[in-house]
């Protein structure tokens, strides 16, 4: 909202699609953007990956006012990428953007002065001390996977928790884990170095759902991504488990739980494809120890998987409450005098 609040200034007319984005069908946000003429649109992969294997807005829709298209939320993987430029529109800029209500900004975004690569986010925010850092070392990497950091005062940095105490340790707690001063912003990212020290950035996914196993560290999306690719799994989430007993006690396996199309059962055939589809995709150590099929993955507000939250029951801690997706057609017209504007769209399924 602080954003779409802030572009009012700027002379933009605002449409909200606030309900699930699929409903009544899953092509309603593209009808939308031909409709009333939307200049800017805010997505996500979820959605993205969903409309994949029948929607074709280049085909079905008249999209030549839109512009822009800005994805939040998880990785966006290179399919995506294919997805929106031979499906979409081919000559919009597709701009994947990870930052945090938190902060009202990014820490690393899309450029209009820099070239759009398959798999990258352009590069890191203005006046944002922003970078790949590695633990260990206390450097800012090139090339390898690292901690997503601020390691100088921002503007937009919130300054405090609202009921915290005195010390700020809700504060210190969440952002500022070693103490030193760098703000640990929770990402492990990978700067490609394509455009130098400012970018690309490659985000593998929360640096608090990383998996280790072996020592290896791997993120989730490197895992899920590769088991999507196969027809039968329409969905899928990635948890680690710590190994309590036996010789690797300490140790963590992988688990991935899958959604199915309508009608299929996972079997040994299937596991063999998604374990194939992995290895040959990413490595040996991204492939799941366990497969195990399941209903309906959680979901938070903006279509991300709630790996963090489901893990914890899983890993023995108590399970956290979160809000489910409803099924409401949230569309808010646009006033007649809007209309002509530059038009900034938001698909925030609540």
């Amino acid at each position: 909202w602080n954003w779409m609040g802030s572009s009012l200034c700027a002379g933009a007319a605002i449409v909200c699609f606030d309900g699930f984005a699929a409903y009544p069908k899953l092509s309603s946000p593209w009808d939308l953007v031909e409709r009333e003429r939307v200049t800017h649109l805010g997505s996500s992969p979820r959605y993205f990956q969903a409309c994949r294997a029948r929607v074709r807005p280049m085909r079905d829709n008249d999209l030549s006012a839109l512009r822009v298209i800005f994805s939040t939320g998880s990785p966006l993987a290179p399919e995506d990428f294919e997805y929106v430029y031979s499906k979409v529109k081919s000559d919009v800029m597709l701009a994947s953007i990870s930052g945090g209500t938190d902060i009202c900004s990014c820490f690393a975004l899309g450029n209009p002065m820099l070239p759009v690569r398959q798999g990258e986010l352009q590069a890191f925010g203005l006046g944002l001390d922003a970078c790949a850092l590695d633990r260990e070392t206390s450097a800012a990497v090139t090339g390898s996977k690292a901690e997503l950091v601020c390691r100088s005062p921002f503007v937009a940095a919130p300054v405090c928790f609202f009921g915290d105490d005195e010390k700020k340790s809700k504060y210190r707690g969440a952002y500022f884990e070693e103490n030193d001063g760098v703000w640990y912003h929770g990402d492990l990212v990978e700067l490609t170095g394509s455009v130098g020290s400012s970018g690309g950035i490659v985000i593998h996914g929360r640096s608090d759902t990383t998996l280790k196993p072996g020592g290896v560290r791997i993120g989730t999306a490197e895992v899920y991504r590769f088991a999507e690719t196969v027809e039968a799994v329409e969905d899928s989430l990635v948890i680690g488990d710590q190994i309590k007993v036996g010789k690797r006690a300490g140790d963590v396996r992988i688990v991935l739980f899958v959604k199915l199309a309508a009608g299929v059962t996972l079997n040994a055939e299937l596991e063999a494809e998604i374990r194939s589809a992995v290895r040959e995709g990413a490595s040996d150590a991204h492939v799941p120890a366990l497969i195990r099929q399941v209903q309906m993955i959680p979901l938070h507000a903006l279509w991300q998987e709630g790996r963090a939250c489901s893990a914890r029951p899983l890993c023995g801690y108590r399970a956290q409450k979160r809000r489910r997706a409803n099924g409401s057609d949230g569309i808010r017209r646009v006033p007649p005098y809007c209309r002509g504007r530059p038009l900034i769209m938001c698909i925030a399924p609540l």
